[in-house]
């Protein structure tokens, strides 16, 4: 017989080669006779609409080899062979009652072939079954076969053989699993429908798999109360079609026990036999534990032993088989051990624990093709969702879905997941489920991982309906969705799970998570709120309405109130959280950012309640807290880098206050970053910088601290030469251009010697050196008005935090010309300049400009400052004279002089004055002094044997107490000032930052400390 040419089958998906041999033969005349091989086309209308479902199946030569198959064990088991004509062989087959079916129900024949195609188990059941395809036709009112889950015993009864109840159920189960396989495959269901039906099969196979062990209790037996509780997937109605079926089983009472642990023990070996393992391992002590419990019992288990995934676990339970009151009981009397188990303190990390067990179980070489355990699998979005749960769902009823779907929509619908992630994670779920039951359908075997074989990976990404692209066949495609869909998960999954947030929202008693009215005002007055009434109008004003951003906001509350509580003043912490919210709260990314990204609403808070200074701050820069998220992002910038940015910034305006305007802008959110660095270093939440090299141009690798003041000191510094620089060149770019003028900054006092807080002015000296053949009175005017330009462009008013630029430390102070020459200054510094000049000097660095300019101004005062024959006897009698006035004289009146920073006894000046002293006695002999480093001078001279080791000592750590008091009470109050209070909330806040506990203690220390240092300072200054 001549078989059809392969070449006009291709078009119906039929393998090459031999594949196409066979599916001529199976088609052909001696087949199901769909292929007319004289004219070489399908016999008739019939075979053309067969073909082309079978050309769709996920596998076409599997539905033709099922088909056949299936058609001729329908003959067989009608007792009809097959009649062949008399001319050849070449007769026409006895008519077969299926082909007849699909031909008039098209319904039937799309139902059919996509099963045959897709799952070679159902195929081999119809085969061995084939009076049960009737199940797939269309109703007689046109809908489709139902494919709800349901069991219909009774027509199983009808068509199976045996009249025992298990096979009967078997049968059920089977057609029910048909209906519900053929409603997926063609569309008729989704996965959340195809999931729930799975479910509500797997209900009822319990149930009646308990009416059957119950039937069989021996006579005189009571009927006991037992409980089926399902668990799991099957639990959250999201069972796939090969799973066991977790379950525990609760009896009412001890009386009950015996017989329902003997009705237990049958219906797990008759599900068995129907249809999959019954899995009872979730119960109290698992495989070791009774396998029947009564209710009492679960409940004192739980309260006293139960671990957390025990209550992971029970976020699935619901009622399924047996005694459902019970079940209902059971579940009830749980429900509040469940939504408590997050306040453990191992909670959270136990779910994490966990998680990561479960990836170390997975063997490494499937590993990568896990979708249910392995990174970026099912396991990674549900131990996701289920911990969102535990924390928030103490507080939110709305959460207490048992499905991850639900769950996870109902955490997008309340703020706790973001819009777009939480999409993303749905639309993981969707494709790695759907890969799953496509691979548990095809043979109804248990499995979870991707094959490798081509043919089957071409199955695989045929039955999910991918087809091939210009340049990608349809496994292709198929990889680069499961590489998408498994990093982003993996992503999400990483951020969700390990959010800090989620310890901080654990640590809040559920109670205080409940934000309403009366709970609030009472968390108020716990927490320490001065004006609970006041707090209580913000968080009103916070969270009122139905809004995603307030529901937002009562998530976050929560945990910042504890923050802000644990600040002196907390009403002020939720003041500047309110106005922050109400500048950004409209904005799409803060609360995201405050949710989802790392620490931020934790830093947030600690920083809200700690500095006026950084609120003030973060009021004028909002956006600027996105610096919170990253330790990165709260390290200095090196001073090449803010230099290059603020000269960039500055380029970008041709208006010159539009310029400065920028400039200053960045300054503030360097001082943010600074600020709010100096904050956290101290509130435990980064790392402490490890200490600076005494090189200036060495950079610091970590966060600066008030620990380290020398790093505070030199960020700041280096923040103020940046914008020095860029206003320069917007000043001179203002200006009228001499050509070949060279113009420099100096930095002076604490800029000059790096040293600079957050109250710091720049104090200057202006260079110029003229042109060769210029103009003397020219270039002298054209300098002047640069240097006017740039202090007037830095005073502009502006919200930004004012940069002063003082330049009275120049030679004849504010009578004195603003710029002078090099020339003129070293005409002066040899002439009339006095110590206090020199001493002035010693902190004397080129900041910006003419860098050769600038070194040149160096070297030239370095005779003056660095004195190769030191101090005469008199001048140091001056310094001395100069230095008791400036006690009398200066010191504010009223200050307390041992509290005073700056010039109280042993703080900042009386420790720079004896340094300064030793330098311009010695620092013409000892080069290591010629530093403009407060502590590297120190340390010089102690190294060099001109102070004593524990002078040196004292001074340094008065000095060090006194920056870092300074800087803190600047970032406490918001404003400058050097008293340190004796008492009150100020007092606490500095105490706070600088990380100790008791203001008593640390005030002592304080005192201490400066008389040490003061009593250091008189031996060397008076020596």
């Amino acid at each position: 017989m001549t078989r059809p040419a392969r070449g006009r089958l291709a078009r119906y998906g039929f393998a090459e080669g031999d594949g196409r041999a066979r599916a001529a033969d199976l088609l052909g005349p001696d087949g199901l006779g769909l292929w007319r091989p004289d004219a070489q086309e399908p016999a008739g209308e019939r075979a053309v609409e067969l073909l082309a479902a079978l050309s769709r199946a996920a596998d076409p030569d599997l539905a033709l080899r099922q088909l056949h198959r299936l058609v001729e064990a329908e003959r067989r088991a009608a007792g009809a062979g097959r009649a062949v004509a008399a001319n050849g062989g070449a007769g026409e087959p006895t008519r077969s009652a299926l082909l007849d079916a699909l031909h008039d129900d098209p319904g039937l024949r799309r139902r059919l072939v996509a099963v045959l195609g897709a799952s070679s188990a159902l195929g081999d059941h119809l085969v061995a079954n084939p009076h049960q395809w009737p199940v797939l036709a269309t109703a007689p009112d046109g809908l489709a076969p139902t494919a709800d889950g349901r069991l219909d015993l009774a027509a199983a009864a009808r068509l199976t053989p045996s009249t025992q109840p298990v096979a009967a159920l078997r049968q059920a189960y089977r057609l029910a699993l048909l209906r519900i396989a053929a409603a997926d495959l063609t569309g008729g269901r989704g996965l959340e429908q195809t999931m729930a039906a799975l479910s509500a099969l797997a209900d009822a196979t319990l149930a009646a798999a308990y009416e059957i062990a119950v039937g069989e209790l021996p006579e005189g037996t009571p009927r006991p109360r037992l409980a089926v509780v399902a668990m799991g997937k099957c639990g959250g109605d999201e069972l796939n079609y090969v799973s066991d079926v977790d379950v525990i089983f609760v009896a009412a009472a001890e009386d009950d026990v015996a017989a329902a642990t003997l009705v237990a023990t049958r219906l797990i070996h008759v599900c068995g036999l129907v249809a999959w393992p019954v899995d009872a391992a979730l119960r109290p002590e698992g495989n070791r534990g009774p396998l029947v419990r009564t209710l009492a019992s679960h409940l004192a288990y739980y309260r006293r032993w139960a671990r957390t995934w025990e209550f992971q676990a029970l976020l699935k339970a619901r009622p399924a088989a047996g005694d459902l009151d019970l079940a209902r009981e059971w579940v009830d009397q749980l429900a509040p051990l469940v939504w408590s188990a997050a306040e453990r303190p191992e909670a959270v990390e136990d779910v994490r624990s966990m998680r990561r067990k479960i990836i170390d179980n997975v063997p490494p070489k499937e590993l990568e093709r896990e979708i249910k355990r392995g990174p970026g699998g099912l396991r990674d979005i549900e131990f996701a969702v289920q911990l969102l749960q535990l924390v928030h769902g103490r507080g939110d009823e709305s959460l207490r879905a048992r499905g991850t779907i639900p769950a996870l929509r109902a955490l997008v619908a309340g703020g706790y997941v973001g819009r777009a992630d939480g999409e993303a994670l749905l639309r993981g779920y969707r494709f790695l489920r759907g890969v799953e039951h496509r691979l548990q359908l095809q043979g109804l075997r248990r499995t979870h991982t991707v094959p490798t074989e081509p043919a089957a990976l071409r199955w695989l990404a045929a039955a999910l309906d991918y087809a091939a692209t210009p340049g990608r066949s349809a496994v292709e495609e198929f990889r680069a969705e499961w590489v998408t869909h498994a990093t982003e998960v993996r992503r999400l999954h990483a951020k969700l799970l390990y959010r800090p947030l989620l310890e901080s929202v654990a640590r809040v008693p559920a109670d205080g998570l409940r934000l309403t009215p009366e709970a609030a005002r009472h968390r108020l007055e716990i927490l320490g709120f001065a004006d609970p009434a006041g707090a209580l109008r913000h968080l009103q004003a916070l969270t009122g309405g139905v809004s995603r951003t307030a529901a937002i906001q009562r998530t976050l509350l929560p945990v910042l109130l504890s923050e802000f509580a644990d600040a002196p003043e907390p009403d002020r912490g939720l003041l500047n959280y309110r106005q922050v919210s109400d500048k950004l709260g409209s904005t799409p990314w803060y609360l995201r950012l405050l949710r989802d990204e790392g620490p931020v609403a934790r830093r947030l808070a600690r920083v809200l309640s700690s500095s006026r200074y950084a609120a003030d701050l973060l009021a004028r820069e909002p956006e600027a807290l996105r610096l919170l998220a990253e330790d990165t992002e709260l390290t200095p910038r090196p001073r090449e880098v803010l230099c290059e940015g603020f000269a960039a910034a500055a380029a970008r305006h041709a208006d010159p206050e539009q310029a400065t305007r920028a400039v200053r802008a960045l300054r503030r959110r360097e001082l943010v970053r600074l600020a709010c660095a100096d904050v956290l270093s101290r509130a435990g939440t980064l790392a402490p910088l490890t200490p600076r090299p005494a090189d200036p141009g060495a950079r610091a690798e970590r966060v600066p601290t008030l620990g380290d003041i020398n790093a505070v000191g030199t960020a700041l510094s280096d923040v103020t030469d940046a914008t020095l620089a860029a206003a320069l060149r917007t000043a001179r770019a203002a200006q009228p251009e001499l050509p070949g003028l060279r113009f420099a900054v100096i930095g002076m006092g604490r800029l000059g010697g790096y040293e600079s807080n957050y109250l710091s002015d720049a104090d200057v000296l202006f260079l110029y050196d003229p042109p060769a053949g210029a103009n003397e009175s020219a270039a002298s005017a054209a300098a002047h008005a640069i240097a006017e330009e740039l202090r007037r462009l830095l005073g502009v008013p502006a919200p930004d935090p004012p940069l002063g630029v003082d330049a009275d430390l120049r030679p004849e102070g504010r009578q004195g010309p603003l710029v002078r020459s090099l020339a003129a200054y070293a005409q002066y510094y040899a002439r009339w300049s006095k110590v206090w000049e020199a001493q002035a000097l010693l902190r004397a660095r080129f900041v910006c400009g003419d860098a050769d300019l600038g070194a040149e101004f160096e070297a030239m005062v370095d005779p003056v400052r660095y004195p190769a024959h030191g101090l005469t006897r008199e001048q140091v009698v001056e310094i001395r004279r100069i230095k008791a006035r400036v006690e009398t004289e200066r010191l504010p009146r009223g200050a307390d002089p041992a509290t005073h920073t700056k010039l109280g006894r042993g703080g900042l000046a009386d420790v720079e004055w004896a340094v300064q002293l030793l330098q311009l006695r010695h620092a013409g002999e000892v080069p290591a002094l010629r530093g403009t480093r407060t502590l590297d001078a120190l340390a010089a001279a102690r190294d060099a044997g001109l102070v004593d080791a524990d002078d040196a000592a004292a001074m340094a750590a008065g000095w060090t107490l006194a920056a870092q008091v300074r800087n803190a009470l600047m970032l406490v109050r918001g404003r400058a000032g050097d008293q340190l209070p004796r008492h009150g909330v100020e007092l606490a806040g500095v105490v706070r930052l600088l990380g100790r506990d008791d203001p008593g203690e640390f005030l002592d220390e304080y005192l201490r400390t400066g008389r040490r240092s003061r009593a250091a300072m008189e031996r060397v200054f008076g020596a």
